[in-house]
């Protein structure tokens, strides 16, 4: 006769992918929802999703092309709305990913209290969301490259790896805040903070090379720059990204472990925190 134990102990290192899984109807009804809210009754829609990048595009070129004059060999001879476009929709998919997943539990504070489901589905609905809006601006971008004459090599087939590299960042740091955020809501004021900062930091509409050599190494902790370095290679061609950002990579590897296990060691804990 076997012995079946029963235990109310829950393994956190475990993600119960299984259940997760059995789950995914939720996840599209929730991204689905959070794009009809956000453009409910907008004219434009989830066009919308371009203006963001496209105002700074324009404010960015202004700056960079009449008041600090950017030589083109330092652009690899792209042009600069392609370099910088290229560079903001990558940031502004990051952004909207950490901003919206790093809120997400606040967010839905009434649902939490009324039924159960694993509460890492919702950072993970932020995912579609801002992918979604993501896929639109990167369409533009296209479409501008095209008309620009700039047509995509064999590197291009590196895209969906930096595209990927780009969701996973975005939803490691989201993941963290999500949890964060519930015991401390003094992130919920921070994260705006935060992304506004981080641009700054990150050559999304400025070259690498206009960082001073001294500091040039810090730009390697930056995961958000090798991935904005790789994804203007694939399209773009010209020097591959550095190899040492593969030691940002690793970080965000970090990230993203230790955020589902500190999210996992919460769970239990999030419908008396709300």
């Amino acid at each position: 006769m076997t012995k079946k134990i029963i235990s109310s102990r829950k393994n956190v290192l475990s993600l119960d992918l299984k259940k997760l899984f059995s789950y995914r109807a939720l996840i599209y009804v929730f991204a689905s929802r959070d794009l009809k809210v956000q453009y409910y009754q907008t004219f434009l829609g989830i066009l919308w999703s371009m203006i963001q990048p496209l105002t700074g595009l324009l404010i960015f070129t202004f700056i960079f092309s009449y008041v600090i004059k950017v030589n083109p060999e330092e652009l690899g001879g792209v042009p600069y709305p392609l370099f910088a476009f290229s560079g903001l929709i990558c940031w502004y998919f990051f952004s909207s990913l950490m901003g919206q997943a790093g809120t997400s539990l606040m967010q839905s504070q009434y649902l939490i209290r009324k039924i159960y489901f694993p509460k890492l589905i919702l950072p993970i609905s932020k995912s579609l969301t801002c992918f979604a809006e993501f896929i639109i601006s990167f369409l533009l971008l296209f479409f501008i490259m095209l008309i620009m004459g700039y047509y995509p090599g064999i590197n291009i087939l590196f895209l969906p790896v930096f595209i990927l590299l780009n969701l996973i960042t975005g939803l490691s740091v989201g993941i963290w805040l999500s949890a964060l955020t519930i015991r401390y809501r003094d992130f919920y004021y921070i994260i705006p903070y935060l992304v506004n900062f981080g641009i700054w930091l990150t050559p999304v509409f400025y070259p690498a090379t206009l960082i001073p050599e001294r500091l040039k190494f810090l730009i390697y902790f930056n995961p958000m720059a090798g991935v904005i370095s790789g994804f203007r290679w694939s399209l773009f061609g010209g020097a591959p990204p550095s190899v040492y950002y593969l030691f940002s990579f690793v970080i965000v590897i970090v990230i993203f472990i230790t955020g589902l296990y500190y999210f996992r060691k919460m769970e239990t804990k999030i419908a008396d925190l709300v």
